[in-house]
């Protein structure tokens, strides 16, 4: 099947790169490639632009642009901010206790290992059956050496949002530090760092169209965070490396269309959403529903067909048109069920049974008449 009659259902693992920031890019991979440390003519614009795209970062979150600091995706964010925070700690003599929760994206849970294994006691906050964390387990983990706690704003498998502002505030309280990763939602909800009382937060680019291996670590200012990689004085002190420029640069752009196109593409997810749901149940009268479509993001549906194998039919699927997974893409190929479904208690046959479909930027309306054709023929007697 040609390529371009192919329905895209995964947004939750990378957008494709919107226009508005292709064209923002171009000029930075082609004649302006400055080193932004430069002093020339060519270093001097370079650093313009990212000046620029960091008040666009700034404006998207209702921070200051000195509080943005860009890295190379979501991942290397949270890595940052689970081993620094564990590092500074040791030579300040701090505590050694970090909460973060089951449902956590693996960075962040294999930092949190990287850590233990250092002699840091990680707590793993438990979910509910709808993959959402609840404000008394968090209340009845803080401890008075908690150094950190570090739970998802949204969950990348079933879109479950999450309590963050109750959270934060009880952290707050208390004067401890509280990151939230935040890379499947920026883009898709409207995201004030103050409303929700955060310290840190973590962002990738792709997840809202912007270019791959570019992201951010919002850092309030006032937290202590000390650089996470030693080298030359970029971001402040803060991240060392020559600054990719170019993806910055498009990053920017792109979370200012994202948030403009924002509630239209979201209208179109909802609307999808509950069609196919609609069409699924109508074929599958046992499904199963995973997270809460009433409190989580606007374009995750994860279902669990009972009898069905996942990777059958994302394969079948793939050949009528539908590009579908089975979770997190991070994750697949791994011979283990979701951790997030088993963390809401789901069985291993039913987690080799789940689908994740998540709508986005891509999709239009009309998209349902070949979503309802290739499910008939997968499901349909």
């Amino acid at each position: 099947m040609d390529q371009t009659t192919y329905i895209y259902l995964d947004h939750a693992a990378t957008t494709p790169l919107r226009s508005t920031a292709k064209e923002a890019m171009r000029p930075y991979e082609e004649a302006i490639f400055g080193n932004p440390s430069s002093l020339y003519r060519g270093g001097i614009l370079s650093k313009k632009a990212i000046r620029i795209a960091r008040e666009q970062m700034a404006e998207g979150f209702g921070c200051m642009p000195e509080e943005i600091f860009f890295t190379s995706g979501g991942t290397e964010s949270d890595n940052w901010v689970i081993k620094q925070s564990a590092r500074d700690s040791r030579i300040n003599q701090g505590g050694c206790h970090i909460i973060t929760g089951a449902i956590e994206h693996h960075a962040i849970l294999h930092s949190c290992e990287a850590v233990a294994a250092e002699g840091f006691d990680i707590t793993y906050l438990p979910c509910d059956e709808k993959s959402c964390y609840r404000v008394s387990d968090l209340e009845a983990a803080l401890r008075e050496d908690t150094i950190l706690v570090s739970l998802m704003l949204g969950n990348n498998e079933t879109g479950a949002l999450q309590p963050i502002q109750e959270m934060a505030a009880l952290c707050r309280r208390r004067g401890i530090p509280f990151h939230t990763d935040a890379v499947q939602c920026v883009g898709h909800i409207p995201i004030d760092v103050n409303d929700l009382g955060i310290d840190m937060l973590s962002l990738s680019g792709h997840k809202f169209g912007g270019p791959k291996g570019i992201g951010a670590l919002y850092i309030r200012k006032g937290t202590e965070l000390s650089p996470f990689m030693d080298g030359g004085a970029q971001e402040r002190l803060r991240r060392a490396g020559t600054e990719n420029v170019a993806g910055i640069v498009g990053m920017g752009a792109a979370l200012t269309d994202a948030l403009t196109t924002m509630e239209y593409e979201n209208k179109i997810s909802r609307t999808l959403r509950r069609q196919t749901l609609y069409i699924l149940r109508s074929l599958c009268p046992d499904l199963i529903v995973n997270g809460t479509l009433d409190h989580g993001l606007p374009g995750h549906l994860n279902v669990t067909l009972p009898g069905h194998d996942a990777e059958e039919m994302i394969l079948q699927l793939d050949q009528m048109g539908l590009y579908v997974s089975a979770g997190s893409a991070c994750a697949t190929g791994s011979p283990e069920p979701s951790h997030v479904l088993t963390a809401m208690g789901r069985s291993y046959m039913e987690a080799q049974s789940t689908l994740r479909l998540s709508f986005g930027m891509t999709n239009k309306a009309t998209d349902i008449e070949q979503i309802d054709r290739a499910f008939h023929a997968l499901l349909g007697e």
